[in-house]
C-alpha cells in the first residue's frame, strides 16, 4: 500500500510516498517558505507531481495528541476537534499540522487520512513518570501531565537497534537519544516507553537549538513577571538553548567552528549540551533498573562524532565504553542505517532515524482497524491472584532439603499446577502471608503481585512480562524452614494472552503483538489495552489479568467482549473468568 506521509511545519512541508509493506521510499521532497495562505497550493502541487503513483492513504504527523491518543488514528470530525483542543499545548506545531490535514483532505477526499502523534509512543508511561507534583485537581482540569515527544523516532530507532543486535526489542532496556534542533531522550524498557525527557510541551528536558530545556520554575515565574508571559515564552522557545548560551548560533556545526576559533560562549554551549545529555542517560537508565544499549539519532546524534564523544565519556561506571576509532568512522544512511561505536557490554549504536517510514507503518495499521471479523472463537480470561514461582534451590531453603512441591490442583496451562505450599512475601512496609506457590519449579524465582499488593508491601514493582525479572524489584520470601532475600524477581505481570501457533494463525496475530480487549455486557464496560500476545505450542488459549484488573471490570463468570488485534482486527469474544492460583 502506497502511503503519502505529510509533515507540515510552520514554514515547510516535508513529504514522502512510501510502500508501507516493503518500506521502500518511492518519492520524497520538501516545499519551503510556506505561508498560511499557500498551504493548499503547495499540497496540491505535491500531489500533482505524484500523479503517476496511486496513493492509498495519507499519514499526517501531528505533534501533540494530548491525553486523547495513544496510537495512530483515522481522522474524522471528532479526531480533528481533539487535535484542535491540543493547540495550546503545541502552539508552534499543531496549527500547521491541522492546516495540512485539511488541505490534504480537500485534495484527496477519497482516501483515508490518519493522524500519527509524536506523543503516542509515550502515552502508556507509568503514572510516576507522567505526573507533575502539582495538585491533582488542577492537573486534571488543565490536562497537565508529561506527554513526551519524538515518539515515532524513538520507537523506530529502538526497533532498528534491536534488529541489528539480533534480539527482540521486548528483551532490551534501551536509552534512545534523538538529538537535533529539538532533542529528547527516552527510556524504552522491553519495547515500551517508561520515561522521557520532554513533558507537557517540547520545552522540557535537554538543551536544544533555541529551546532552554529544563529551567527552574522559579526562573520562569521571575521572567514572566519582568518580561511578560508572551516574551518569556518567546525567550525560552526561540532565544535560549545553544543560541542563548553562545549568543552566536543554534547550529552545532557553527558552534564547533566558533569554539575552535576561541569563542568562549560557544564552548560553554557545547559543554552544557553534552553535560545535560550525559546526566539524562544515567537518569533514564536508572528508571529502567539497568541498561543494555544506548542509541543516538537525529542530525547531531547521527553526524557529530565530537558531540557523541563528549556525551559518552565518563560513563564506564554504567558499563558504557566508546571506541574512538569506530565513533570517528561511523556513517549511517538509508542503505547503512546502523553503526556500532562501542567496545563494552552495553551497546552504543548510531541509528539513522526514518520517521516517515514509521508514520507510514502506523498509518497502515490504523487503517486496518476498520477491518472487522465477528466469526472468531471466544477467548477465555483467567484472573491470576498473587503467586510465587521458585527454583529447586529456593524450595529447599524455604521448606527443607529434599522437599518436593505437592500439587493442589491443575491450572489451565498444560503441566502447571497450584501447590499446597504457601509462603510469606515481606516488603519494607508489611508482609502478605499465605501466598501460594505455583509448580513446577523454574530456573529463576519470580513473585507476581497486583498494584494493591505493591502499595501494601511498600515496594515499586515494574510491569513486566513473565520471566523478565532482570532489574526488577527486591523482595523477601519466608517459608517454614527458612528465608530468602531476592535482589530481583518481584513484578506486576503484564496482561497477556496465551495462544498456540494454530490459535495465532486463526486470529491473525504473532508472538509479541499487542491487542486490546474490550469487555462488553458486564457490570462495568472497559477496554484493556497493551495486552501482549504470547505464542507457544504448549500453551492453551487464555488471557491472564490480575485481581485489580478483574475488579476494575467487575468480571463475573461470563461476559461479552471484543478483542482488537494490533488495531487491525475486531472480534466479538465470549469471556469467562476463573481464579488461577487462588489462595
Amino acid at each position: 500500500m502506497a502511503v503519502l506521509v505529510i509533515n507540515c511545519g510552520s514554514s515547510s512541508i516535508k513529504f514522502s510516498l512510501i510502500d508501507a509493506s516493503s518500506g521502500q521510499t518511492i518519492e520524497s521532497g520538501k516545499q519551503e517558505r510556506i505561508t498560511e495562505n499557500n498551504y493548499e497550493e503547495s499540497i496540491t502541487k505535491i500531489i500533482s507531481e505524484l500523479g503517476s503513483h496511486q496513493i492509498h492513504a495519507v499519514g499526517h504527523r501531528v505533534v501533540h495528541g494530548g491525553a486523547h491518543f495513544t496510537k495512530a488514528t483515522v481522522i474524522d470530525d471528532e479526531v480533528m476537534q481533539a487535535i484542535e483542543s491540543c493547540v495550546p499545548l503545541a502552539p508552534l506545531h499543531n496549527p500547521a499540522n491541522i492546516t495540512g490535514i485539511r488541505c490534504a483532505q480537500k485534495a484527496l477526499p477519497d482516501v483515508p487520512h490518519v493522524a500519527v502523534f509524536d506523543t503516542a509512543f509515550h502515552g502508556r508511561m507509568p503514572r510516576r513518570a507522567s505526573t507533575y507534583a502539582i495538585p491533582g485537581d488542577v492537573a486534571k482540569a488543565h490536562n497537565i501531565k508529561r506527554y513526551g515527544f519524538h515518539g515515532t523516532s524513538h520507537e523506530f530507532v529502538a526497533q532498528r537497534a534491536a534488529a541489528f543486535l539480533g534480539r527482540a526489542v521486548e528483551d532490551l532496556r534501551i536509552v534512545t537519544l534523538h538529538l537535533g534542533n529539538g532533542c529528547s531522550g527516552a527510556a524504552i524498557e522491553f519495547g515500551r516507553s517508561v520515561d522521557t525527557t520532554m513533558g507537557l510541551t517540547p520545552l522540557e528536558g535537554l538543551v536544544m537549538g533555541t529551546r532552554s530545556g529544563d529551567v527552574d520554575a522559579g526562573v520562569v515565574l521571575q521572567l514572566a513577571k519582568k518580561l511578560g508571559v508572551e516574551e518569556t515564552d518567546n525567550l525560552l522557545n526561540r532565544k535560549s538553548g545553544l543560541l542563548g548560551i553562545s549568543g552566536k548560533a543554534s547550529d552545532l556545526r557553527d558552534l564547533e567552528q566558533l569554539a575552535a576559533d576561541g569563542h568562549d560562549g560557544s564552548r560553554l554551549a557545547i559543554n552544557v549540551f553534552a553535560h545535560r545529555v550525559r546526566k539524562y542517560i544515567g537518569a533514564l537508565a536508572t528508571s529502567m533498573g539497568g541498561i543494555d544499549a544506548v542509541v543516538l539519532t537525529g542530525g547531531i546524534g547521527e553526524n557529530s562524532a565530537n558531540m557523541r564523544q563528549r556525551i559518552l565519556q565518563r560513563l564506564e561506571f554504567l558499563g558504557i565504553r566508546i571506541d574512538e576509532d569506530k565513533n570517528i568512522d561511523a556513517r549511517v544512511s538509508e542503505s547503512n542505517p546502523v553503526a556500532r561505536i562501542s567496545s563494552s557490554k552495553v551497546e552504543v549504536l548510531v541509528v539513522a532515524t526514518n520517521e516517515a517510514l514509521q508514520i507510514a507503518k502506523e498509518t497502515n495499521r490504523a487503517i486496518g482497524a476498520a477491518v472487522t471479523d465477528t466469526g472468531r472463537r471466544p477467548i477465555p480470561i483467567a484472573v491470576s491472584a498473587r503467586h510465587v514461582h521458585v527454583t529447586p534451590e529456593a524450595l529447599a531453603i524455604l521448606f527443607g532439603e529434599g522437599h518436593e512441591l505437592t500439587p493442589y490442583k491443575p491450572l489451565s496451562q498444560p503441566g502447571q499446577y497450584a501447590c499446597e505450599e504457601k509462603v510469606s512475601i515481606i516488603g519494607p512496609r508489611s508482609r502478605i502471608d499465605g501466598v501460594r506457590i505455583l509448580g513446577p519449579t523454574r530456573p529463576g524465582c519470580q513473585v507476581e503481585i497486583s498494584r494493591t499488593d505493591e502499595f501494601a508491601l511498600g515496594v515499586d514493582a515494574p510491569v513486566r512480562r513473565s520471566g523478565k525479572v532482570k532489574g526488577s524489584a527486591p523482595i523477601t520470601l519466608e517459608g517454614p524452614k527458612g528465608k530468602i532475600n531476592l535482589e530481583e524477581g518481584l513484578i506486576c505481570a503484564r496482561r497477556h494472552i496465551h495462544m498456540t501457533p494454530e490459535d495465532a494463525e486463526h486470529y491473525g496475530v504473532s508472538d509479541g503483538d499487542e491487542v486490546e480487549v474490550a469487555i462488553r455486557g458486564g457490570v462495568r464496560d472497559l477496554t484493556f489495552g497493551d495486552v501482549l500476545v504470547r505464542v507457544k505450542s504448549s500453551y492453551k488459549l487464555e488471557m491472564h489479568i490480575d485481581t485489580d484488573e478483574a475488579n476494575a471490570a467487575e468480571l463475573g463468570r461470563t461476559a461479552e467482549g471484543a478483542l482488537i488485534y494490533n488495531d487491525v482486527y475486531e472480534e466479538q469474544v465470549s469471556v469467562s473468568a476463573e481464579i488461577a492460583g487462588k489462595r
